[in-house]
């Protein structure tokens, strides 16, 4: 039997929302139409590493409705379902495993929620299944987490091309691959992401998502699988700006929809040249008419957003990414591989309350005795999880690289929104803009702009801000979304 309560592939929070106040739909109904969205479709997309128990689903979702019907709404989200990235502790109560792309996880047990997640479930959303880690490294090293893509095809291109490079135009971006897919699909209204650098921006954009990565810091991190404490930041994903909206305010414990919500005036846009702002040649190639498109429909965007009343400064240039480093060397990757070592990775472990190893030594021994299930083909090394094990560095020399790594990311961007006297900064989304925001711990959104001629693949813009501007960044995305069409609904698979 086909379920017909509502489209899931363009149905929104918001809709969700007016339909179960209006008495039109209950949780219930909302998840069995999911449900079957994902029997349907995930045979093919692969976007799921795991999904709650039916029965258990039906009985959070008929409890929730028993609380609506009885005058007791715990938030604007109550009853309305969410994917998590496969990097959120979830009780093992909910029966869904965590383990951050890694089969030595697999068997580890969780007494509690991490702390995002006990707050997305105290205020009503049920957990309907975890997104894959979609791998960051198209060669043959496997890691200890986001090990599998978001598998065999993308939602809107379809099979990935064959050696395709890491951000190629069939590849469906970072690690939070898999909870964008499930959104883009339809599996879910909403989803929560993880941003490394790049983890969030990319799939979202390449899903046609709205997405939000707040400042850094802001968030009870507990219970998340981080790669790194300075650069990790969870974030939202979903189909409009009112769905972002509203699991922001949740999840950073503030209203956003002010009245200014949606309206130009007030904002003033830098906006860097896409002539400038691509992604290298080593992760993307550029095929027929790509570049030309993407840099003519940025370009396209901004001119209208300057007519209806955003002041847009254009073009503007900022610091060479090589301004990053210090005393004239990289500190990106030193601080990553000593974090995933001494945070990352024990503070994941410390989240569950029984796992099979205590450190990451005992994965890469785990990992080497355990090869066929850990290390499949073609993923079948694990040099960077070797590398963060021989990481150099004390703690003392590490905290002093953070600190002047985040004051220079700070000052990079600083030095734009100052000297052109506007509140953000604008580039495609498709280039290394986000490096800046990982270094100063920056917010970003990253909203949907077109598809490509060549395969449909989506693309999209990247608009950052200072620390603590959400507000700004979530009127930009509102007035964005006012003014342009309708996201793109996949029509690969479906």
């Amino acid at each position: 039997m086909t379920l017909s309560y509502f489209n899931p592939l363009v149905t929104t929070t918001a809709d969700l929302r007016r339909m179960l106040d209006s008495q039109q739909i209950t949780s219930v109904q909302i998840v069995e139409q999911y449900l079957e969205q994902i029997d349907h479709y995930e045979p093919v997309l692969n976007a799921l590493a795991s999904i709650a128990p039916r029965d258990s689903l039906r009985r959070i979702a008929e409890s929730l409705d028993d609380e609506r019907r009885g005058g007791r709404v715990r938030s604007p989200l109550h009853g309305i379902p969410i994917v998590l990235k496969d990097a959120f502790i979830t009780a093992s109560d909910l029966g869904m495993p965590t383990c951050a792309g890694a089969a030595v996880f697999a068997g580890a047990k969780a007494s509690k929620n991490g702390a995002i997640v006990q707050r997305l479930v105290d205020a009503g959303l049920i957990i309907l299944a975890k997104g894959v880690c979609g791998h960051e490294d198209r060669g043959d090293d496997a890691g200890v987490v986001c090990i599998w893509w978001s598998d065999d095809l993308t939602i809107y291109v379809g099979p990935i091309k064959r050696n395709e490079k890491i951000l190629g135009h069939s590849a469906p971006g970072g690690s939070s691959s898999g909870p964008a897919v499930a959104v883009a699909a339809g599996f879910s209204p909403l989803a929560m992401g993880t941003e490394t650098i790049g983890s969030i921006v990319t799939p979202s954009v390449r899903a046609a998502l709205y997405a939000f990565k707040p400042t850094h810091g802001l968030q009870e991190v507990a219970g998340m699988y981080r790669m790194t404490d300075f650069f990790d930041v969870p974030g939202p994903m979903g189909k409009c700006t009112a769905d972002i909206i509203s699991l922001s305010s949740l999840l950073l414990g503030r209203p956003f929809d002010n009245p200014d919500v949606g309206k130009w005036e007030g904002l003033a846009v830098a906006s860097l040249d896409p002539k400038v702002w691509q992604l290298a040649a080593a992760m993307c190639d550029q095929i027929d008419d790509t570049e030309v498109q993407m840099i003519n429909e940025y370009k396209a965007a901004m001119l209208r957003i300057e007519q209806l009343g955003c002041t847009v400064k254009y073009p503007v240039d900022i610091l060479d990414l090589s301004e990053l480093n210090i005393d004239g060397k990289d500190a990106i990757m030193p601080i990553a591989f000593w974090d995933f070592k001494h945070i990352g990775i024990p503070t994941f472990i410390e989240g569950f309350s029984d796992a099979s190893v205590a450190s990451l030594e005992e994965i890469v021994r785990f990992n080497e005795q355990n090869k066929s299930l850990a290390m499949p083909e073609p993923f079948t090394k694990q040099d960077q999880l070797l590398r963060a094990l021989n990481t150099a560095g004390t703690s003392e020399e590490i905290a002093q690289l953070k600190r002047r790594l985040r004051k220079t990311g700070k000052s990079i961007i600083n030095r734009v929104l100052d000297a052109e006297n506007v509140n953000c900064i604008a580039a495609p989304a498709d280039s290394a803009i986000c490096i800046y925001t990982a270094a100063a711990g920056y917010p970003h959104i990253t909203i949907p702009l077109g598809k490509l001629n060549y395969n449909r693949r989506p693309f999209g813009i990247c608009v950052m801000a200072r620390e603590n501007d959400e507000a700004v960044l979530l009127r930009f995305m509102a007035a964005y979304e006012s003014m342009t069409a309708p996201r793109p609904v996949p029509s690969i698979v479906f």
